[in-house]
């Protein structure tokens, strides 16, 4: 699958977050580490009841979920691009970013919220060519899977 953005791209966003690092809040350095560890999949960060992203993936997400683009501040490292969607309607536009051929990772919160930073792990990764969840396949349409193992000399 092809990347997001183009290599310059990357590269400045890499700077700025490299040159920014000492003053990045710290659920933007949180964001941002998922992300490097996911850097083809538009990245779904749970902030409460919402799932939020940002920089180009927010610009994805609104472009192919017919959502709004706004902006978040992030203090001294300044603002950048959120788009974001109510967690109980996940579903709906996790279906819509799959249809526009995306990969996306959820990042969940694992613990509860409470003084200091929550802390999220990506726990589900999904892309056209993965997803079984009955709810997010179009219907009328088949998804075919296959499987091939190998023992020794023998295929199956």
């Amino acid at each position: 699958m092809s990347r997001h953005t183009t290599p310059s791209a990357d590269r400045a966003e890499n700077a700025a977050r490299d040159s920014a690092s000492d003053v990045l809040v710290p659920s933007r350095r949180q964001y941002l580490d998922l992300k490097a560890q996911h850097p083809d999949a538009i990245l779904l960060y749970r902030l409460g009841d919402f799932y939020e992203t940002f920089d180009e993936d927010a610009r994805m997400l609104a472009r192919d979920a017919r959502i709004a683009l706004t902006s978040r501040s992030f203090g001294r490292s300044g603002r950048a691009p959120m788009a974001g969607i109510p967690h109980h309607a996940l579903n709906h536009y996790l279906g819509r970013l799959l249809a526009a051929g995306h990969t996306v990772a959820i990042a969940e919160q694992m613990t509860p919220p409470g003084r200091g930073l929550v802390e999220r792990a990506v726990t589900r990764v999904l892309s056209p060519g993965t997803v079984s969840d009955p709810a997010l396949l179009p219907a009328g349409e088949n998804r075919y899977l296959a499987a091939v193992g190998r023992r020794g000399d023998c295929w199956g």
